[in-house]
């Protein structure tokens, strides 16, 4: 989980995918937690990630309106931190 933390704030696409999956699923070593799945699948999605957004559609079936507000609002926080501020 640390190589791909670290690839992921280095801008890579596909490590901010994976994220999301591994905290949309809880694997990888990763805690299940949709907020940080969903910011990471924003977060690649605003990078170009081609696959992303049927990720997100599902992720926000387990969610409540409040966690998508606060997951958009943290995806926000890291890209303006340049990936500093991500958790």
């Amino acid at each position: 989980m640390e190589k791909t933390r670290r690839s992921a704030d280095e801008g890579n696409t596909a490590a901010q995918y994976n994220l999301g999956v591994m905290y949309g699923t809880g694997q990888g070593g990763a805690p299940m937690d949709y907020r940080l799945a969903h910011m990471w699948y924003n977060i690649a999605a605003s990078q170009g990630h081609e696959f992303v957004r049927d990720n997100i559609k599902v992720i926000e079936e387990r969610m409540t309106l409040e966690d998508i507000s606060v997951a958009q609002q943290m995806a926000l926080r890291c890209l303006e931190s340049n990936y500093k501020d991500c958790d």
